[in-house]
């Protein structure tokens, strides 16, 4: 019996196995980034890249802080007796905060203005004494300011005698030589009642630099005495308290502090990466929440702190309803003027300085998938750096499920 053997064929075989291959290669090419997939017109939204000049702002986040505060400090030893306001409560410049009780400066205080009162009385008294020294050297005065005149009427008594011939040459002498000591003896005491006069002056001079001294003590001591009922200094609000009832205190310890509600500043924190572009005076604009405010920079710090720089800004307009101390506010503060600036209106999606990849209408129904490099985003303004031109139109509605795709046919 004759057995037929069949001989392989191996072409069949690789045949086969490239059919598979090729097979395989085809559907791995329907889902490749090179595979076009279609997309109704309908289910996508695109924004147009469009230029022209932008003012470029940061965006910065912070809180309002007010523009005067008031430490409240111990004005001397004491202790804390009472406590009227607590912190948050309204204040003016004359509410009390708290009562400091010393008696040691009370008895101070009393025994300054018991001194005070005995200096006046020594003064009123000295000046008694200076007005009755006076009068004992008026007094004199008077005295000689008489013999004087006795003198000169025994001159001319004896001048007329002479000439009778009844009075001789040498007591009309002595005559003349009594009225001229007693001349010069009013002359020595006038000068004597002149200097007297002057010392007096400054004898009182000196008691009162004494009594003002005490004066001022005095003050200095009541003012401590009235300082210890401590009070706010200015308007605003009670921002902290330091201390506790029955608690002891040294002179010049710290007690609270009060700031203003109604001069506020803004404290931001700039990013760092641009916080060495923006000047002094740029322009702020702050979001409370309830509105808007206009504001400027004046100052900024150059310690860097958790990526942030501190910056604080004056306020240009009123404040919103609910502007206080501490409210958290964000802001977009100014950073530079950019010409003919390409860009689009910011959507969800699109992140500013990074690099994305998006899909562009290019012709007619097809999208191109592109690396688009976003820059800063300004008032709703995405700035574009690189792969797009001014007219293009991308997608904005959410491609991430077509991301493996390079292009995207549209259907009407």
């Amino acid at each position: 019996m004759e057995i037929a053997l069949t001989k392989k064929q191996p072409w069949k075989k690789w045949t086969a196995v490239g059919l598979f291959i090729l097979t395989m290669s085809y559907a791995g090419y329907s889902v490749s980034s090179k595979a076009v997939k279609s997309l109704p017109l309908s289910e996508l939204s695109f924004q147009t890249v469009a230029s022209s000049d932008i003012d470029i702002y940061t965006r910065a986040y912070g809180e309002f802080s007010s523009a005067k505060e008031r430490l409240l400090t111990a004005p001397a030893l004491g202790k804390v007796s009472e406590i009227l306001v607590r912190p948050g409560t309204k204040v003016t410049a004359d509410t009390i905060i708290l009562q400091l009780d010393n008696p040691r400066l009370v008895q101070e205080v009393n025994a300054a203005n018991g001194q005070l009162a005995q200096q006046l009385a020594q003064r009123e008294a000295f000046k008694y004494e200076q007005q009755s020294d006076r009068l004992n050297y008026q007094g004199r005065i008077a005295d000689i300011e008489a013999e004087i005149e006795k003198a000169q009427l025994e001159l001319s008594v004896n001048e007329n005698l002479l000439t009778l011939g009844v009075s001789s040459k040498i007591e009309l002498q002595r005559a003349k030589l009594s009225v001229k000591q007693e001349s010069k003896k009013l002359e020595f005491e006038k000068k004597k009642y002149a200097q007297f006069i002057e010392m007096q002056s400054y004898q009182l001079t000196q008691r009162d630099i004494t009594i003002s001294q005490q004066q001022a003590q005095v003050e200095l001591l009541e003012q401590q005495l009235d300082d210890m009922k401590v009070k706010a200094g200015i308007t605003g609000s009670l921002q902290s308290l330091e201390i506790e009832l029955g608690q002891s205190v040294q002179l010049g310890q710290s007690l609270a502090k009060v700031g203003s509600d109604n001069e506020l500043i803004a404290r931001l924190r700039l990013p760092q990466n641009q916080a060495d572009q923006i000047d002094i005076n740029a322009s702020v604009i702050i979001n409370t929440q309830k509105g808007l405010i206009k504001a400027h920079i004046t100052r900024i710090e150059s310690v860097v702190s958790n990526g942030a720089v501190l910056a604080e800004a004056v306020l240009d307009e009123p404040l919103t309803s609910n502007a206080r101390p501490a409210l958290s506010i964000s802001a977009q503060v100014f950073v530079k003027h950019q010409e003919n600036a390409i860009y689009i209106e910011q959507v969800p999606g699109f992140r500013p300085r990074t690099k994305q990849s998006v899909f562009v209408r290019s012709q007619g129904n097809l999208l191109t998938r592109k690396e688009v490099t976003f820059g800063e985003l300004s008032q709703n303004r995405l700035v574009i750096l690189a792969g797009l031109a001014i007219g293009e139109q991308l997608v904005s509605s959410d491609s991430s499920n077509y991301v493996h795709f390079q292009q995207i046919e549209l259907i009407d």
